[in-house]
């Protein structure tokens, strides 16, 4: 059954976001006052919510591969794939309804729309050949990736007495973690590895390196082109990752993540520091610091 995929798929599916809310959660002061059986409700819910959503993913975005096995969909096919992963969505409700807050389902479903407009935007701006500007993309972002983030922070920030706004910080990181995994999608070899080669062109999705290259360079529409063509041609793969290259648009990506990730060490210390947060951020930096890194090596490390 495709439930049961799911389930032996679930440390398939698991990146490093979903461990970015673990250890926020596991290591902010928003956990105090908070009784351990509320934390590990919540984890479960996002894992939960995080796993499906990638599923419906896969399928949206018509991907072979997700780290390096085949999608549920292309075993299980579409219809199954789709019923099982709105069957988790509703499984999070369930256990959301076990925390007997009454703000709690609020937070929920507050949460779970942002996500859904943040992928529409991304798909409509995919599927109609409109290329955003960088502040649309990074507000399209804070609504995808962002959903989860405020779901499980906020769902703990209910059960504990520490109420500062950590809105600016899962912000932060929101945006690092997506812009990250953008640049990872076109000029990590491991990555290419594990999602086939450059996957986002084939796609025809706009991230953050093209949408860089396309406004910077206006008389030139290479990239555009290559887009629209859905490519799963390696030769044109390997012209735009050298295009991008050569114009800029990796160097302006490497330079964004740095002053996220800067900006990200700042606000944790203003809320009183997180080591264990600080030490996984400076984890992920490698990837764009040190070319050599090989992503293999991460999974390891966040399992630990």
């Amino acid at each position: 059954m495709c439930m049961e995929r799911l389930k032996k798929q679930q440390h398939l599916n698991i990146d490093s976001g979903l461990h970015l809310w673990s250890v926020i959660l596991k290591g902010e002061k928003a956990v105090q006052g908070s009784g351990s059986s509320v934390v590990k409700v919540i984890i479960e819910v996002t894992e939960m919510l995080h796993n499906a959503s990638l599923l419906i993913d896969d399928i949206e975005d018509s991907s072979k591969l997700r780290r390096g096995f085949p999608v549920a969909h292309s075993i299980y096919g579409v219809p199954s794939v789709i019923n099982s992963a709105n069957y988790v969505y509703f499984l999070g409700l369930e256990k959301v309804l076990t925390l007997e807050h009454p703000e709690a389902v609020h937070v929920f479903t507050r949460q779970l729309l942002e996500l859904h407009r943040g992928q529409g935007l991304d798909i409509h701006w995919r599927d109609t050949y409109t290329c955003p500007t960088e502040t649309e993309y990074r507000r399209m972002v804070l609504r995808k990736t962002g959903g989860l983030f405020g779901l499980a922070v906020g769902l703990m920030q209910l059960f504990s007495n520490w109420k500062c706004d950590l809105k600016p910080l899962l912000d932060t990181l929101g945006l690092f973690f997506q812009i990250r995994d953008d640049y990872a999608n076109l000029s990590s070899r491991e990555y290419s590895a594990n999602k086939s080669f450059c996957e986002d062109l084939t796609e025809g999705k706009f991230s953050f390196p093209t949408i860089h290259a396309i406004w910077s360079q206006p008389e030139s529409t290479q990239v555009q082109n290559i887009l629209r063509q859905r490519t799963e041609n390696i030769d044109i793969k390997h012209y735009c990752v050298d295009y991008l290259e050569k114009v800029g648009s990796f160097a302006y990506t490497k330079q964004t993540l740095r002053d996220l990730e800067a900006e990200a060490y700042q606000l944790i210390a203003d809320l009183g520091g997180n080591p264990e947060l600080e030490g996984l951020i400076e984890h992920l930096s490698r990837m764009y610091k040190e070319p050599e890194f090989a992503a293999s090596t991460l999974d390891t490390k966040l399992k630990q």
